[in-house]
Protein backbone atom coordinates (compact mmCIF):
# COMPACT_ATOMS: atom_id res chain seq x y z
CA UNK A 1 0.00 0.00 0.00
CA UNK A 2 0.89 3.89 -0.57
CA UNK A 3 1.98 5.62 2.84
CA UNK A 4 3.45 8.90 4.18
CA UNK A 5 6.86 8.67 6.01
CA UNK A 6 9.68 9.82 6.92
CA UNK A 7 12.87 8.59 9.04
CA UNK A 8 14.54 12.10 10.35
CA UNK A 9 13.14 14.50 12.88
CA UNK A 10 12.76 17.70 10.53
CA UNK A 11 11.90 21.16 9.96
CA UNK A 12 9.09 22.48 7.93
CA UNK A 13 11.80 24.01 5.62
CA UNK A 14 13.34 20.59 5.45
CA UNK A 15 10.25 18.84 4.38
CA UNK A 16 11.25 15.30 3.74
CA UNK A 17 7.94 13.18 4.23
CA UNK A 18 7.80 10.74 1.26
CA UNK A 19 4.84 8.94 -0.07
CA UNK A 20 6.42 5.34 0.13
CA UNK A 21 5.14 1.50 -0.36
CA UNK A 22 5.00 -0.40 2.34
CA UNK A 23 3.74 -3.44 3.47
CA UNK A 24 -0.31 -3.97 4.58
CA UNK A 25 -0.67 -3.67 8.67
CA UNK A 26 -1.10 -6.54 10.25
CA UNK A 27 -3.99 -7.14 12.22
CA UNK A 28 -4.06 -7.79 16.36
CA UNK A 29 -6.98 -9.89 17.68
CA UNK A 30 -8.89 -6.93 18.43
CA UNK A 31 -8.17 -4.84 15.61
CA UNK A 32 -10.39 -3.46 12.44
CA UNK A 33 -8.79 -2.62 9.27
CA UNK A 34 -9.79 0.46 8.08
CA UNK A 35 -9.30 1.98 4.42
CA UNK A 36 -8.32 5.42 5.25
CA UNK A 37 -10.72 8.43 3.48
CA UNK A 38 -10.06 11.61 5.17
CA UNK A 39 -7.63 12.55 7.91
CA UNK A 40 -7.31 15.47 10.67
CA UNK A 41 -3.94 17.40 10.89
CA UNK A 42 -2.99 18.18 14.35
CA UNK A 43 -0.40 20.27 15.98
CA UNK A 44 0.72 17.29 17.66
CA UNK A 45 1.57 15.29 15.13
CA UNK A 46 3.72 18.49 13.37
CA UNK A 47 5.46 18.65 16.70
CA UNK A 48 6.15 14.80 16.32
CA UNK A 49 7.83 15.22 12.81
CA UNK A 50 10.35 18.21 14.36
CA UNK A 51 11.23 15.93 17.07
CA UNK A 52 11.10 12.72 16.73
CA UNK A 53 13.17 10.47 14.21
CA UNK A 54 12.87 6.68 13.41
CA UNK A 55 14.84 3.81 14.55
CA UNK A 56 17.71 2.74 12.41
CA UNK A 57 16.29 1.02 9.32
CA UNK A 58 12.85 1.82 10.14
CA UNK A 59 10.38 4.99 9.38
CA UNK A 60 7.50 6.59 10.98
CA UNK A 61 3.73 7.07 9.79
CA UNK A 62 2.14 9.51 11.46
CA UNK A 63 -1.81 10.28 11.64
CA UNK A 64 -3.89 9.68 14.84
CA UNK A 65 -6.98 11.21 13.87
CA UNK A 66 -9.34 9.63 10.38
CA UNK A 67 -12.66 8.48 9.15
CA UNK A 68 -12.49 5.38 6.93
CA UNK A 69 -14.47 2.04 5.84
CA UNK A 70 -13.99 -1.25 7.74
CA UNK A 71 -12.33 -3.52 5.39
CA UNK A 72 -11.15 -6.63 7.71
CA UNK A 73 -12.27 -7.65 11.58
CA UNK A 74 -10.00 -9.22 13.74
CA UNK A 75 -11.35 -12.29 15.90
CA UNK A 76 -12.16 -10.19 18.92
CA UNK A 77 -13.28 -7.07 17.29
CA UNK A 78 -17.13 -6.73 17.90
CA UNK A 79 -19.73 -4.66 17.10
CA UNK A 80 -18.47 -3.84 13.33
CA UNK A 81 -18.39 -5.05 9.89
CA UNK A 82 -16.72 -4.87 6.91
CA UNK A 83 -18.75 -1.76 5.14
CA UNK A 84 -19.14 -0.21 7.95
CA UNK A 85 -18.08 3.96 8.42
CA UNK A 86 -15.75 4.67 10.97
CA UNK A 87 -13.91 7.14 13.06
CA UNK A 88 -11.33 7.58 15.20
CA UNK A 89 -7.84 7.87 16.63
CA UNK A 90 -5.80 4.93 16.80
CA UNK A 91 -2.19 4.40 19.31
CA UNK A 92 0.90 6.64 18.79
CA UNK A 93 2.68 3.06 19.53
CA UNK A 94 1.90 1.85 16.27
CA UNK A 95 1.51 2.92 12.38
CA UNK A 96 -0.79 6.15 11.74
CA UNK A 97 -3.26 6.72 9.04
CA UNK A 98 -1.40 8.72 6.85
CA UNK A 99 -1.49 5.58 4.80
CA UNK A 100 -4.24 3.95 2.85
CA UNK A 101 -5.04 1.57 5.43
CA UNK A 102 -4.53 1.79 9.08
CA UNK A 103 -4.70 -1.45 12.10
CA UNK A 104 -6.47 -0.05 14.97
CA UNK A 105 -7.92 -1.51 18.03
CA UNK A 106 -12.03 -1.47 17.77
CA UNK A 107 -12.76 0.26 21.33
CA UNK A 108 -11.36 3.08 20.00
CA UNK A 109 -13.65 3.77 16.65
CA UNK A 110 -16.80 4.56 16.45
CA UNK A 111 -19.39 4.63 13.33
CA UNK A 112 -20.14 7.45 11.61
CA UNK A 113 -23.58 8.43 10.93
CA UNK A 114 -24.70 8.36 7.45
CA UNK A 115 -25.48 12.32 7.50
CA UNK A 116 -21.88 12.63 8.43
CA UNK A 117 -19.14 13.35 5.34
CA UNK A 118 -16.07 11.93 5.81
CA UNK A 119 -14.21 14.94 5.72
CA UNK A 120 -16.47 15.89 8.24
CA UNK A 121 -16.23 12.87 10.54
CA UNK A 122 -12.36 13.34 10.44
CA UNK A 123 -12.43 16.80 12.02
CA UNK A 124 -13.96 15.62 15.57
CA UNK A 125 -11.87 12.90 17.03
CA UNK A 126 -9.01 14.08 18.38
CA UNK A 127 -10.67 17.79 19.42
CA UNK A 128 -13.85 15.97 20.61
CA UNK A 129 -12.36 13.45 22.88
CA UNK A 130 -9.54 15.63 24.26
CA UNK A 131 -12.67 18.49 25.10
CA UNK A 132 -14.62 15.93 26.47
CA UNK A 133 -11.79 14.06 28.82
CA UNK A 134 -10.49 17.41 29.59
CA UNK A 135 -13.96 19.42 30.98
CA UNK A 136 -16.02 16.05 32.01
CA UNK A 137 -14.17 14.79 35.21
CA UNK A 138 -17.56 14.04 36.91
CA UNK A 139 -19.69 11.43 35.43
CA UNK A 140 -19.44 12.51 31.98
CA UNK A 141 -20.70 16.54 33.00
CA UNK A 142 -18.78 19.21 34.89
CA UNK A 143 -17.99 18.78 38.13
CA UNK A 144 -20.65 20.70 40.89
CA UNK A 145 -19.58 24.34 41.49
CA UNK A 146 -18.38 24.67 37.77
CA UNK A 147 -20.63 27.44 36.40
CA UNK A 148 -17.83 29.61 34.40
CA UNK A 149 -15.47 27.93 32.07
CA UNK A 150 -12.47 29.78 30.23
CA UNK A 151 -11.30 28.48 27.26
CA UNK A 152 -7.51 29.29 26.06
CA UNK A 153 -7.55 29.07 22.41
CA UNK A 154 -11.06 28.96 21.35
CA UNK A 155 -10.64 29.42 17.73
CA UNK A 156 -8.32 25.63 17.38
CA UNK A 157 -9.71 22.31 17.13
CA UNK A 158 -10.33 21.60 21.00
CA UNK A 159 -11.44 24.90 21.49
CA UNK A 160 -13.77 25.05 18.98
CA UNK A 161 -15.33 21.55 20.20
CA UNK A 162 -14.99 22.31 24.28
CA UNK A 163 -17.39 24.90 23.46
CA UNK A 164 -20.12 23.62 21.29
CA UNK A 165 -19.51 20.65 24.15
CA UNK A 166 -20.27 23.13 27.11
CA UNK A 167 -23.27 24.86 25.45
CA UNK A 168 -25.18 22.03 24.30
CA UNK A 169 -24.47 19.77 27.31
CA UNK A 170 -23.62 22.41 30.72
CA UNK A 171 -25.37 25.64 31.67
CA UNK A 172 -21.98 27.10 31.98
CA UNK A 173 -21.12 30.84 31.05
CA UNK A 174 -18.31 30.04 28.65
CA UNK A 175 -15.46 32.49 27.61
CA UNK A 176 -12.97 32.03 25.27
CA UNK A 177 -9.67 33.94 24.02
CA UNK A 178 -8.50 34.53 20.50
CA UNK A 179 -6.36 37.06 19.08
CA UNK A 180 -7.27 37.99 15.57
CA UNK A 181 -11.35 39.74 14.72
CA UNK A 182 -11.80 36.08 12.72
CA UNK A 183 -10.98 33.90 15.20
CA UNK A 184 -12.95 36.29 17.17
CA UNK A 185 -16.01 35.96 15.54
CA UNK A 186 -15.18 32.37 15.13
CA UNK A 187 -15.24 31.69 18.72
CA UNK A 188 -18.68 33.56 19.05
CA UNK A 189 -20.25 31.37 16.02
CA UNK A 190 -19.30 28.55 18.28
CA UNK A 191 -21.59 29.34 21.45
CA UNK A 192 -18.71 31.59 22.97
CA UNK A 193 -20.52 34.34 25.67
CA UNK A 194 -17.31 36.15 25.73
CA UNK A 195 -14.54 36.54 23.80
CA UNK A 196 -11.19 38.32 24.91
CA UNK A 197 -7.75 38.97 23.39
CA UNK A 198 -5.29 36.62 24.94
CA UNK A 199 -2.02 38.45 23.55
CA UNK A 200 -3.32 41.99 25.91
CA UNK A 201 -4.58 41.99 29.34
CA UNK A 202 -7.11 39.54 29.93
CA UNK A 203 -8.32 39.69 33.88
CA UNK A 204 -9.46 43.21 33.11
CA UNK A 205 -11.06 42.42 29.63
CA UNK A 206 -13.43 39.74 31.66
CA UNK A 207 -14.03 42.57 34.48
CA UNK A 208 -15.08 44.93 31.58
CA UNK A 209 -17.19 42.40 30.30
CA UNK A 210 -18.90 41.46 33.69
CA UNK A 211 -17.14 38.46 33.96
CA UNK A 212 -15.86 37.77 37.79
CA UNK A 213 -13.55 34.32 38.97
CA UNK A 214 -13.28 31.29 36.61
CA UNK A 215 -14.50 28.14 37.91
CA UNK A 216 -12.29 26.16 35.20
CA UNK A 217 -9.79 26.88 32.53
CA UNK A 218 -9.14 25.13 29.58
CA UNK A 219 -5.81 25.86 28.17
CA UNK A 220 -4.98 24.62 24.68
CA UNK A 221 -1.81 26.68 24.42
CA UNK A 222 0.93 29.00 25.97
CA UNK A 223 0.00 27.35 29.28
CA UNK A 224 3.34 27.72 30.52
CA UNK A 225 3.92 31.35 29.58
CA UNK A 226 0.21 32.66 30.96
CA UNK A 227 -0.17 30.54 34.07
CA UNK A 228 -0.30 34.09 35.99
CA UNK A 229 -2.45 35.71 34.55
CA UNK A 230 -4.75 32.53 34.70
CA UNK A 231 -3.92 32.29 38.34
CA UNK A 232 -5.19 35.45 38.63
CA UNK A 233 -8.71 35.05 37.36
CA UNK A 234 -9.11 31.44 39.30
CA UNK A 235 -11.25 31.58 42.03
CA UNK A 236 -9.85 29.78 45.11
CA UNK A 237 -10.11 25.65 44.60
CA UNK A 238 -10.61 26.55 40.94
CA UNK A 239 -9.65 23.97 38.58
CA UNK A 240 -7.05 24.29 35.64
CA UNK A 241 -7.13 21.85 32.61
CA UNK A 242 -3.58 21.71 30.55
CA UNK A 243 -3.57 20.19 26.91
CA UNK A 244 0.18 21.67 25.73
CA UNK A 245 2.71 20.28 27.97
CA UNK A 246 5.49 20.79 25.89
CA UNK A 247 7.19 23.44 27.93
CA UNK A 248 7.60 23.28 31.91
CA UNK A 249 5.36 24.54 34.05
CA UNK A 250 6.02 26.51 37.21
CA UNK A 251 2.58 25.86 39.55
CA UNK A 252 3.77 28.04 42.32
CA UNK A 253 1.63 30.97 41.63
CA UNK A 254 -1.34 28.19 41.78
CA UNK A 255 -0.76 27.23 45.24
CA UNK A 256 -1.97 30.42 47.16
CA UNK A 257 -5.37 29.45 45.61
CA UNK A 258 -5.33 25.70 46.15
CA UNK A 259 -5.84 25.17 42.36
CA UNK A 260 -6.70 21.66 41.00
CA UNK A 261 -4.45 20.87 37.70
CA UNK A 262 -5.88 18.04 35.38
CA UNK A 263 -3.39 17.21 32.03
CA UNK A 264 -5.31 15.49 29.18
CA UNK A 265 -3.49 13.00 26.82
CA UNK A 266 -5.98 12.00 24.20
CA UNK A 267 -3.83 8.80 24.04
CA UNK A 268 -3.77 7.94 27.90
CA UNK A 269 -6.30 5.38 27.71
CA UNK A 270 -4.72 3.22 25.44
CA UNK A 271 -1.39 4.07 25.83
CA UNK A 272 -1.34 3.56 29.92
CA UNK A 273 -4.08 1.23 30.27
CA UNK A 274 -7.23 3.16 31.10
CA UNK A 275 -10.77 1.85 30.10
CA UNK A 276 -10.03 1.54 26.25
CA UNK A 277 -13.69 1.34 25.42
CA UNK A 278 -14.35 4.42 27.25
CA UNK A 279 -13.05 5.98 23.99
CA UNK A 280 -15.32 4.83 21.37
CA UNK A 281 -18.37 5.57 24.06
CA UNK A 282 -17.09 9.07 23.69
CA UNK A 283 -16.75 9.06 20.10
CA UNK A 284 -20.38 7.60 19.58
CA UNK A 285 -21.86 10.18 22.11
CA UNK A 286 -20.35 13.16 19.59
CA UNK A 287 -21.56 11.47 17.26
CA UNK A 288 -25.12 11.46 18.10
CA UNK A 289 -24.88 15.01 19.06
CA UNK A 290 -24.14 15.94 15.33
CA UNK A 291 -26.83 13.88 14.23
CA UNK A 292 -29.02 15.80 17.01
CA UNK A 293 -27.54 19.16 15.77
CA UNK A 294 -25.93 19.78 18.94
CA UNK A 295 -22.58 19.97 17.54
CA UNK A 296 -21.38 20.68 14.21
CA UNK A 297 -18.48 19.53 12.51
CA UNK A 298 -15.56 21.65 12.91
CA UNK A 299 -13.40 20.80 8.83
CA UNK A 300 -12.91 24.82 8.15
CA UNK A 301 -10.23 23.38 5.18
CA UNK A 302 -10.38 20.37 3.43
CA UNK A 303 -7.10 19.22 1.12
CA UNK A 304 -7.33 16.53 -1.45
CA UNK A 305 -5.13 13.66 -2.17
CA UNK A 306 -2.54 11.50 -0.43
CA UNK A 307 0.60 13.19 -1.72
CA UNK A 308 3.57 15.01 -0.38
CA UNK A 309 2.55 18.48 -1.39
CA UNK A 310 -0.62 18.01 0.30
CA UNK A 311 0.61 17.15 3.87
CA UNK A 312 3.24 19.98 3.36
CA UNK A 313 0.28 22.33 2.92
CA UNK A 314 -1.34 21.36 5.54
CA UNK A 315 1.94 21.38 8.30
CA UNK A 316 2.37 24.95 6.82
CA UNK A 317 -1.15 25.90 8.08
CA UNK A 318 -0.76 23.95 11.08
CA UNK A 319 2.66 25.41 11.67
CA UNK A 320 0.90 29.12 11.00
CA UNK A 321 -0.73 28.81 14.71
CA UNK A 322 -3.21 30.92 12.95
CA UNK A 323 -5.77 28.18 11.63
CA UNK A 324 -9.31 28.40 12.85
CA UNK A 325 -11.34 24.65 13.27
CA UNK A 326 -9.68 22.01 11.52
CA UNK A 327 -7.80 21.31 8.21
CA UNK A 328 -8.43 17.62 6.77
CA UNK A 329 -7.25 15.71 3.92
CA UNK A 330 -9.49 13.71 1.91
CA UNK A 331 -7.68 10.51 0.62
Amino acid sequence: MKALAYHQAHSLDAFAIELIDTAEPGLRDADLLVGVRAVGINPGEALIRRTRSAEPGRRIILGWEFAGVVEAVGPDATGFAVGDRVMGTGDMRRDGAWAQRLAVDHRVVARIPDQLSFSDAASLPIGGLTAWEALFRDQGGLAPGIDRVLIVGGAGGVGTLATQLLKSRTSALVASTASRPESREWCRRMGADVVVDHTAEVPGQLRDAGVGRIDLVLSTSGSAGNLGWMAEILRPLGHLAVIDLSDPLDLGSLAGRSISLHTENVFSRIMAGGDIAGQGDILAQLAGDVVAGRIHPIATTVLDGLRVDTMRAAHELVESRRTIGKTVINF
